[in-house]
Parts: C-alpha cells; sequence; structure tokens
C-alpha cells in the first residue's frame, strides 16, 4: 500500500546541509522545515530544493515547543510522519522499506540509527530510534533530548523497520551549551522523570563535574520508574567514570561490575573496565574482561552500541594483556582478529610482527607493545 509521507524538521543556519538533506529526504511525498531565526540563506536554499519552510519563534528555547510547532505544520491528511534534522541521512531505499513495514493501524516505527560513523563509514556508536510516527496521537515532551510521545488511550502499535537506517553527521560546531540547563530546567519540572535525571546525570559527566553526575546519577538509580537495565547499566558506567577521574579505582571497579551483572549481555561495561584496567597496567584484569565481552556475539536491538566496544579495541586490549601474561599464541589469534578490523593500521601490523618475533625466538627478550 503506498502511504502520504512527510518529513518534518526544525533548523537554524543549516544552509551547508541542505542540499545533502534534501536529497536524501526526496523520496517523501511532503518536505517540512520550521525555521527557528535563521540568519543565513538556510530558508531560500530549502524553498529551492521545494521544501516547504515555516518561520517560527521560541522564546525561551526548548526543543519540545520547537517540535510541537513545527508538526502542526504537517497537513492532517498525511499518514506517516517522519522527523529528522538536517545534519541526518537516510540510506537510500527507505520509503520502500518504510512501506513494506507500514500497517493501518501501524502508530509507530523503530528504526536504525548511526548518531556516529568511522572513517570507512561503518557505524560507530549506534541505536535504535523511533522518530516515524502516525500523524495524530503524538506531542514531543522535554525541553532536550526530547522524544514523541503517544497520547491516545489506546494501546501504541510499534513495528520495526527493517533497513531502513538514519546516519548522523554532526556538526563540530554546534554548540550543545545549552544542554545543562535545559536538562536541569526539566528535573525541576518532572521530579520523578528517570529520562530526564539520567541525561542530567551524563551531562554532568560531560561538563567534569564529577560528584554531580554522581549524586545525580546514584538518585536516577532509585527512582522506582528506573527500571530500564540498560539504561542502568549506562549511568552505573557513567558514575565508574567520574569516580576514576576522581582517581577512587575501587569505586570505579565496583560501578564496572555492577554494569556487568546489571547487562551482562552488554559489551560496554566489559570493555571500558579493561580500558581502566589497562591505565593501571592490571594485564590479568584486561585478559579476563576481553575475553568475556568477545564472548557476547550480538548488539543490543534496544539501547546505545558504543563503537569501540564492536571494533578492534578487545582484540587491540586482549593483545597487550594476553603478551604481558606471556601467552603469545594466544595473543597472536587476537591480533589478527584485531588487524583483520584495520588492515590499514601499522600498529596492529607491528603488533603482529612483534608475536611473531617472540614466538620465533623464545630466548629473545620482550618487547614492550
Amino acid at each position: 500500500m503506498r502511504w502520504n509521507v512527510a518529513v518534518y524538521a526544525i533548523c537554524k543556519n543549516e544552509e551547508a546541509f541542505v542540499d545533502r538533506w534534501m536529497d536524501s529526504m526526496g523520496e517523501a511525498d511532503l518536505v517540512v522545515v520550521t525555521d527557528t531565526g535563521s540568519d543565513d540563506h538556510t530558508i531560500e536554499k530549502l524553498r529551492a530544493r521545494g521544501a516547504q519552510v515555516f518561520s517560527e519563534t521560541i522564546q525561551p528555547w526548548r526543543f519540545d515547543e520547537a517540535r510541537n510547532r513545527s508538526l502542526t505544520h504537517v497537513p492532517n491528511d498525511v499518514d506517516i510522519c517522519v522527523c529528522t534534522d538536517l545534519d541526518e541521512v537516510f540510506r537510500p531505499g527507505w520509503r520502500e522499506k518504510l512501506e513494506q513495514a507500514w500497517r493501518s493501524d501501524t502508530s509507530n516505527g523503530r528504526y536504525l540509527y548511526n548518531w556516529s560513523l568511522k572513517s570507512d563509514g561503518s557505524p560507530d556508536m549506534q541505536f535504535v530510534y523511533a522518530k516515524i510516527h502516525a500523524r495524530n496521537g503524538y506531542r514531543w515532551r522535554y525541553p532536550v533530548h526530547e522524544y514523541i510521545e503517544w497520547t491516545r488511550p489506546e494501546p501504541e502499535r510499534k513495528v520495526f523497520l527493517d533497513g531502513v537506517v538514519l546516519d548522523h553527521h554532526p556538526d563540530p560546531a554546534k554548540s550543545r551549551g545549552s544542554y545543562l540547563t535545559l536538562l536541569e530546567t526539566a528535573v525541576r519540572e518532572d521530579p520523578q522523570s528517570e529520562r530526564m535525571r539520567y541525561y542530567l546525570g551524563r551531562e554532568y559527566l560531560y561538563a567534569g563535574r564529577w560528584d554531580a553526575c554522581i549524586s545525580t546519577l546514584k538518585a536516577y538509580l532509585e527512582l522506582p520508574s528506573s527500571t530500564w537495565a540498560e539504561e542502568r547499566a549506562a549511568a552505573m558506567r557513567w558514575i565508574a567514570k567520574a569516580h576514576w577521574q576522581l582517581g577512587a579505582h575501587s569505586e570505579a571497579y565496583q560501578w564496572y561490575y555492577r554494569a556487568m551483572g546489571e547487562a551482562p549481555w552488554m559489551r560496554d561495561a566489559y570493555v571500558e573496565c579493561a580500558q581502566m584496567a589497562y591505565a593501571l597496567e592490571d594485564w590479568h584484569k584486561v585478559f579476563f574482561l576481553t575475553e568475556e565481552a568477545l564472548q557476547i556475539s550480538g548488539r543490543s536491538q534496544n539501547y546505545v552500541n558504543m563503537g569501540y566496544s564492536w571494533d578492534e579495541t578487545p582484540d587491540d586490549l586482549c593483545v597487550i594483556a594476553c603478551y604481558r601474561l606471556g601467552m603469545f599464541a594466544r595473543a597472536a589469534e587476537h591480533a589478527k582478529k584485531a588487524l583483520a578490523f584495520a588492515p590499514q593500521n601499522s600498529r596492529l601490523q607491528n603488533n603482529l610482527r612483534l608475536i611473531g618475533d617472540r614466538m620465533s625466538k623464545p630466548g629473545a627478550e620482550k618487547k614492550k607493545l
């Protein structure tokens, strides 16, 4: 069945992204953009490419208000709304995949989102997004890290849009300076929101406010609504990182172990703890943690997957631990696997050569990797 599909977005001073974005969004029937104060050529370029553009002033600034305002500009006869930002690009063929999965009673579609990409275009940080939704029955909520909320009494009907992939190409010049204030506002407005308290604690981590990060995320973990295991594990990892920055290594280890227990199917806590153990030259711990991480064969379909947990990093850490522990054959195995991820990496190539030399000359002096 063919559905009436509209892309909608908010923007400000993003003329550099217009052509790439419109090329990607051209599979939709309609593209509607709400400009929130551009003083460059964003509006003119969008209109020249066929987008409908509306101008709105949002004071005080809130992302939920901006997105709710933008949604009002989408005609009511639209079947499916696709919310994206101008620094995001769908992989070609997304419209066909969307229509294959959508049904008459579908209200929300989930799909893969690559928040960051490696230099070769492969996913780095990846998770599942849910910003494709029915025209009616939804509103955006919270001033930042906003999400689309179902407002009707009947159950929300979700589907996974297999083959729909959205890539994020973040603008390094774009500031997130307002995020901390907006998150503090969000927590004041809704003290029981586990989502906002989690994001606030993480933002304190980004800001280097270690004690505030720890206390906020501990409060998050105590909320009755804090039940999502993957997110709880992430909070424990951020607490561990904050303790590490404060030089409290024992506490950091304890929180990483808690994160592993909370979501043992996620690699991230194992790998990050191994990275800390590497810095402390605890080779036994590095070996054990990376071997455990590598036993986990599938990425989470429900939460953020850190790129360094799924590239050469776990094998690379294990190489060094095995070498330092005198397990040269095991080091060679992991060195080959690490190199398979990054064949042009000269350091990984050199590691494999050094291990080979050591194995062929048992009496030779160890060389540091």
